[in-house]
């Protein structure tokens, strides 16, 4: 089914699902009301697989788009005569791209054996001096050490590691990117409460101190998290030249943002980040355990000063169970509060008017979770330490090889007052 089809689907489904609920009236007898909600629930999750295909076609498109211009410019680059490093050499007027080499001797089972001279010289040269914070040597022989990480792996990890949590993505946080893990100290205020007064002619301002602004600071440190070895064949490594950067940056790309998110998300500050969770104050305590209002909604919303609401970087953030029973509520009007976006147009859906994350690794909906977010996460500091490392093993895994991945990163609430949580009750 082409790239259309689904999204054409995917509209369908969500104009099925509210014509469902839109037959449940306040006359609809229990028995029919529960079959309605069953068609909708039904539907939505037809809806989710869509939503899901969707995306994976468009990342297919675009990594086929790579691929093929990959091929395209090699083939350019070949001539009758000569290897094809030598080649490619004659053609460019310059010594071999580190990219390739790096791809050569991953292809070459990880042995500097397979490398001529000059292309040995490149691999330990790296890219340039100002990416030497990012080499790291393996355990093991040194012939099996790992080498810089070409700029266009570190930047396809980092995208993929975007797509696996919010939490690490510069559009829904403020990061800081720094080359070495030295403590940063982030200074703090929270001045929303206070205001200026009437002032009489001739009269002294008061000075007692009772205004002064209360400053504080937060520190964001260096904590590594890594991918534990990614095991895969030489004849892999060997005959899918053109794939290897897709398909390493998307397995070490899913782990590290899985562990970043989560401990972004979660961490308790203590040898980890200070998750956004945990460092969020409360804004609304649910009534029911396993149940969220419209009006709870409403509250936690306004729960958040007016000035951070208006920030750029305002929404919501709850796991995708949370999401399919927000889009069950409805207004006093019978208006879904949820409504849906539009991918080709770029808009995205939101609640209320206010756009939302999905971020599963916050809790379900049940007794004393702390199930939803709302506020500026523009407040929240993500700290990354460099780009991400990586490591190469040859004998542990012989004949195969094995591939890991290493980040260090931080994570801070600079102001408690502007993320909001809802807790069940």
């Amino acid at each position: 089914m082409s790239l259309k089809e689904l999204q054409d689907k995917r509209s369908k489904l969500v104009h099925d699902a509210r014509e469902a609920m839109g037959e449940i009236t306040k006359n609809t007898d229990e028995a029919r009301s529960a079959e309605l909600e069953k068609r909708h629930d039904d539907i939505m999750v037809e809806f989710d697989k869509i939503e899901k295909q969707i995306e994976r076609e468009a990342r297919l498109v675009a990594a086929e788009e790579r691929i093929n211009k990959a091929a395209e410019e090699e083939r350019k680059a070949k001539r009758p005569n000569g290897s094809d490093t030598e080649q490619r050499a004659v053609v460019e007027g310059d010594k071999p791209e580190y990219r390739e080499v790096f791809y050569r001797f991953l292809a070459g089972g990880a042995d500097l054996g397979e490398l001529d001279p000059e292309e040995r010289k490149i691999l330990r040269a790296g890219l340039t001096k100002v990416d030497a914070e990012k080499r790291i040597q393996t355990v093991g022989t040194t012939t099996a050490g790992g080498y810089t990480v070409p700029t266009e792996l570190a930047n396809f990890i980092v995208r993929s590691m975007k797509m696996w949590g919010p939490m690490y993505d510069e559009d829904i946080c403020t990061t800081i990117t720094t080359s070495s893990g030295n403590p940063i100290k982030i200074p703090t205020v929270d001045d929303t409460s206070k205001s200026g007064g009437q002032h009489t002619e001739g009269t002294a301002l008061t000075d007692d101190g009772s205004e002064d602004a209360t400053f504080g600071q937060k520190s964001l440190d260096s904590y590594g998290y890594d991918t534990e070895f990614v095991k895969f064949s030489l004849e892999l490594a060997r005959d899918s030249i053109f794939n290897m950067e897709s398909l390493l940056g998307s397995l070490l790309g899913e782990r590290l943002g899985r562990i970043a998110n989560t401990q972004l998300t979660t961490g308790d500050g203590t040898g980890d980040p200070n998750g956004i969770v945990t460092a969020s104050s409360l804004g609304k305590t649910a009534a029911a355990a396993a149940a969220i209002t419209f009006d709870e909604v409403i509250d936690l919303i306004h729960s958040v000063d007016p000035a951070y609401r208006q920030s750029p970087k305002v929404r919501f953030m709850f796991n995708d169970l949370t999401l399919a029973a927000l889009r069950k509520l409805k207004d006093g009007n019978g208006q879904y509060i949820w409504t849906m976006g539009n991918v080709q147009t770029g808009v995205p859906g939101n609640i209320l008017g206010y756009n939302y994350s999905i971020n599963q690794a916050m809790a379900n909906i049940a007794t004393g979770n702390k199930t939803m977010l709302f506020g500026d996460f523009g407040k929240y500091f993500v700290r990354k330490v460099g780009s991400p490392l990586i490591g190469v093993l040859r004998e542990r895994f012989w004949p195969d090889l094995g591939i890991a991945g290493l980040i260090y990163l931080d994570g801070e609430l600079g102001d408690t007052a502007a993320v909001k949580h809802l807790i069940q009750a």
